[in-house]
């Protein structure tokens, strides 16, 4: 069943169609986009035509960093998966294994106009695990994966030294961190030396070599200028592509990260100075690093920051000096190309996932609301009912 969405302001975020604000419709045919258009006249074989009556609408937003249903809201004792600190190199544990869809931050996730998001485990290991791509709604979260292992965690800086320092355990330094990486990537490419005609299998091997050939990428949590560029010499010395996690001092280094192309995944905002690592951030930060070529995206790294709040993100961003449209770019196409899956997300583009938010004005706006949210082209929110209390949306 066709549905046309008429008498919109469209932000496609589709290169190929550069609308920003643009009069237009769209046409969702089952669980895809079939049409988005600028012309006057809609097909006329939809079985349903909604007038949003001058809404604006974009793709649906994505959170390129969280812990939904990792750290579950409200339930902070039993319902924190987050981090096992039985050992400091867990490269084998999966971000899905732990995902709880009935996490309450799903809800606020919709409600703030996020459509998918990219769940990792925490921060306190060196190696942490692998991290997953999902949408954020259903009530089995295998049929909500997007892609299921996309990237290995990997962390520098106080959060792993802190907790093993604390167990007196290795790593309790910097150095102790950057030589675990490095010995662990050595026995990997040894392992598999030695079993190149071998059937046997290895999980934590077999992930660290993922990495090596180029299969997944690494994200790497890393506040500080100084911890960035051990990330990048690990990066530069194993040949392996990375993606820098929250990278608050990026500002000091933007020339380093960008002669690399290194994606940046910035955030969260709206930190207070907390611990010594944020001592020097900057909500200027994604708008130097975008002014120099870096790809970007934004993070509320939820729970941290609300997910309800990602918007807003991108909208200090932009006060801040970020282009506007690269401040958008950073919660729709450049996170879903950051996390592997602008094939299905990220734009208002023709053949991808019926994924998108009705908005009562410009999601930068202060006062604009999110009124609908559809996803895999079915309603999940509607605040006012105003498409299926109102007959308009399914039978």
């Amino acid at each position: 069943m066709a549905i046309g969405l008429t008498n919109a302001y469209l932000i496609t975020m589709d290169d190929r169609k550069d609308f920003f604000l643009t009069p237009g419709w769209i046409v969702i045919d089952g669980n895809r986009i079939r049409e988005v258009s600028d012309c006057s006249q809609i097909p006329g074989d939809c079985s349903k035509v909604i007038d949003l009556k001058g809404r604006v609408v974009t793709p649906g937003l994505i959170d390129a960093h969280t812990h939904l249903g990792l750290y579950e809201e409200g339930n902070a004792k039993d319902g924190d998966d987050t981090n096992e600190t039985s050992s400091p190199a867990t490269p084998h544990l999966r971000a899905i294994d732990g995902i709880s869809p009935r996490d309450i931050g799903f809800t606020a996730a919709r409600e703030g106009g996020v459509t998918c998001v990219c769940c990792l485990p925490g921060s306190t290991n060196v190696i942490g695990g692998l991290g997953s791509v999902v949408k954020t709604v259903g009530s089995v979260i295998d049929r909500m994966v997007l892609k299921e292992s996309c990237c290995l965690k990997v962390a520098f800086g106080e959060n792993p030294k802190r907790t093993y320092g604390d167990k007196k355990e290795s790593p309790v330094t910097r150095m102790a961190e950057a030589a675990l990486l490095r010995e662990k990537l050595v026995q990997a490419l040894e392992w598999k030396k030695e079993n190149a005609s071998s059937p046997k299998r290895d999980l934590r091997q077999q992930v660290l070599i993922d990495v090596l050939e180029g299969k997944i990428s690494m994200r790497v949590h890393a506040h500080r200028a100084d911890d960035i560029m051990t990330a990048i010499r690990i990066a530069d010395e194993f040949g392996i592509h990375i993606v820098l996690e929250h990278c608050m001092e990026g500002h000091f280094i933007a020339d380093e990260i960008a002669k690399r192309s290194i994606p940046v995944v910035y955030g969260p905002m709206f930190l207070g100075r907390v611990k010594q690592e944020l001592r020097e951030m900057d909500e200027s930060t994604p708008g130097v690093l975008s002014q120099v070529g870096v790809k970007v995206a934004l993070t509320t790294d939820h729970p941290e920051i609300s997910i309800r709040h990602l918007r807003l993100c991108a909208g200090v961003a932009a006060r801040e000096g970020m282009p506007e449209k690269a401040a958008l770019r950073a919660i729709t196409i450049d996170a879903a190309e950051i996390l592997g899956v602008s094939s299905r997300v990220g734009s208002l583009t023709p053949g991808k996932d019926a994924d998108l938010v009705i908005w009562t004005s410009s999601p930068f706006e202060m006062m604009s609301r999110v009124e609908a949210v559809i996803i895999d082209g079915r309603l999940v929110y509607d605040r006012l009912e105003s498409l299926n209390g109102g007959g308009y949306w399914g039978e």
